[in-house]
């Protein structure tokens, strides 16, 4: 069995602090090491002794842990803690058996804390990166309410949802954006490579060249000569965007865009709701005060227009009105939407209505990316038959007049 050198810092009986080196097969088994020895371990990690055993980082280019991941641990969590095991206990296993690097780090960090005292929401929370504020709330009203593990598999079920989700939209969208890189990659091929051939031969005939060949030339010209320029400005204007879109004026302009598109409008909408929806009722049921819950949804809303929509929820409460006194104002919310919720409030039940909307609003987005995918495939297929049809109907028009060029 391989053994790696590790570095520990640990408590004895009396709390004292000791720091040391040790050689083990794992982390656990040199955890197990020192509690033979009567010490409490508080952190252990691998030596990295030589720049060998450094790991590579490219700037802008960050590991992340994928929601899914998070998703599988916490109901692992909610099931280990549900039958019983001690927490210190759970962690310990979940660091052993998580594939992800980024994650196993992290659960190992959150167990070393805990085992110093510290409760789990609180060592949540050193990690913002990886568990979001919606995370590490449920967890802390989790704990004060005794239900971690009902609380962990609440957090389970909307994280997976949100997978599934997200999931469907990618797939979905694969096969148009692969046709829609393909008719750039064949349009472009043919304008640098191809056009060139037939402008050399026009050249030596001679004559004047109908005007859409003559376009499609002075093309093919500024591509192939200002390439890096293009390319440059290209991206360029990628990362103008991005930081233009990380600013409030860039966020607030591009969401309402997003949310006014004719087609794509519909669906952006309609994901913003599902989340709001599904946050604010796992909230609710886990016992989050509201005005904390309305701030949570707020954060994670992922969309401009539906976090001022919930501000404004959040101040009419503080003022004391009702939840939905607001909605009226806000065009991201649909009439059915307000009136659910004015039900859900009247009658207690604001949770379960959130939770219908939520459920509802999930399979209108899968109609509504199964009807755009059907709309945008053929779409996209003559778009690419009209542009590299067009492109050799203008590089052969001059042939039908090839007695006139020749001179």
């Amino acid at each position: 069995m391989t053994t790696m050198t590790y570095e520990y810092r640990a408590r004895d009986k009396s709390g004292e602090i000791h720091s040391g080196q040790m050689e083990g097969s794992s982390s656990s088994a040199v955890a197990g090491t020192l509690r033979e020895k009567g010490y409490i371990p508080l952190r252990i990690e691998a030596r990295k002794s030589t720049a060998m055993h450094k790991e590579i980082q490219i700037p802008g280019f960050k590991k992340k842990v994928k929601t899914k991941d998070i998703a599988i641990f916490s109901r692992q969590l909610a099931t280990m803690v549900n039958s019983g095991l001690t927490l210190i206990r759970a962690l310990t296993i979940l660091d052993e058996q998580t594939e992800s690097p980024v994650l196993k780090k992290v659960i190992g960090e959150v167990r070393t804390t805990v085992e110093q005292g510290s409760s789990l929401s609180a060592a949540l929370e050193a990690h913002p990166n990886v568990f979001s504020h919606l995370y590490v709330s449920m967890v802390r009203a989790g704990e004060v309410g005794g239900a971690l593990d009902e609380t962990l598999v609440r957090l389970a079920d909307t994280l997976e949802a949100a997978v599934r989700l997200r999931s469907k939209v990618k797939s979905a969208m694969a096969y148009p954006m692969v046709v829609l890189v393909l008719i750039v990659v064949i349009v472009t091929g043919m304008l640098v490579f191809v056009v060139p051939i037939f402008e050399g031969m026009y050249a030596e005939l001679g004559g004047t060249l109908p005007l859409p060949t003559q376009l499609l030339i002075t093309i093919s010209g500024i591509l192939t000569s200002f390439w890096w320029l293009i390319l440059a400005g290209l991206i360029g204007g990628v990362v103008g965007f991005k930081r233009w879109k990380k600013t409030d004026a860039g966020l607030a302009a591009w969401d309402r865009f997003k949310v006014r598109l004719p087609i794509f409008g519909e669906l952006v909408q309609k994901i913003a709701i599902s989340r709001f929806a599904r946050t604010f009722a796992v909230l609710s049921r886990t016992g989050v005060p509201v005005l904390q819950t309305l701030d949570i949804v707020s954060s994670t809303s992922g969309n401009w227009l539906m976090s001022e929509a919930t501000k404004d929820i959040q101040s009419s409460v503080k003022r004391g009105d009702s939840l939905v006194a607001p909605l009226h104002k806000h065009d991201i919310f649909p009439p059915m939407v307000t009136h659910m919720m004015a039900v859900g409030e009247e009658t207690g039940a604001l949770d379960s209505m959130l939770a219908k909307v939520a459920d509802f609003y999930d399979a209108e987005v899968e109609d509504t990316v199964s009807a755009m995918t059907s709309l945008i495939e053929p779409l996209l297929i003559v778009v690419m038959g009209l542009v590299v049809g067009g492109i050799l109907i203008s590089l052969y028009l001059p042939m039908f007049n090839i007695a006139n060029l020749i001179q």
